[in-house]
C-alpha cells in the first residue's frame, strides 16, 4: 500500500474508532472537548475554547453556558483584560470528565481484550507510540 492510501485508511479507520469510542458518552462532544480543553491547557476563554475546537464564537459561548449552568466550569475576571472571562474547570467539572474518561477507556478497553490476542495486543502497544509520533509531527507538539 502506497503512503496515501495508507494515510486515507488511517484516516477512516481512526475517526471510525474515536466516533465509536465516544458513542458511550453521557454528554454532548463539544462540552466534552470544552471540560478536556480546560482540563489540559488550563484557564481558556470562549474564544480560545472557539478556536481550538474549530467553531464559532457562539456556538462555544453556548456550551460554556451550558457547563455554567451545570457547575461544571467557572468564569473569572481576566487579569489582563477585562472585557474578558477566564474560564476554569470547578471539581464537578473535572470529575465529570473523569467519569466520562473512564467510561471511554473502560469501552476500548474491553473490545481490546475481546478482539485481540495477547500478540495482536503487544502490537497494538507499539502502534501506540507511533501514532503519538505522528500526532506531534501533525501538531506541532514535539
Amino acid at each position: 500500500m502506497d503512503e496515501d492510501a495508507l494515510a486515507e485508511e488511517l484516516r477512516r479507520s481512526i475517526g471510525e474508532l474515536v466516533r465509536a469510542v465516544r458513542a458511550v458518552d453521557t454528554m454532548p462532544p463539544g462540552e466534552a472537548a470544552i471540560l478536556g480543553f480546560l482540563d489540559r491547557d488550563g484557564p481558556l476563554t470562549t474564544a480560545d475554547l472557539a478556536r481550538l475546537r474549530g467553531v464559532t464564537h457562539q456556538s462555544a459561548a453556548k456550551s460554556v453556558k451550558d457547563l455554567s449552568a451545570a457547575g461544571l466550569v467557572r468564569g473569572e475576571p481576566h487579569p489582563g483584560d477585562g472585557r474578558k472571562l477566564l474560564l476554569r474547570l470547578t471539581d464537578a467539572g473535572r470529575s465529570r470528565l473523569r467519569r466520562e474518561r473512564t467510561r471511554r477507556a473502560g469501552a476500548l478497553g474491553t473490545a481490546i481484550r475481546e478482539t485481540f490476542d495477547p500478540d495482536e495486543r503487544r502490537r497494538l502497544s507499539e502502534s501506540v507510540a507511533l501514532l503519538s509520533r505522528l500526532t506531534a509531527h501533525l501538531t506541532g507538539r514535539r
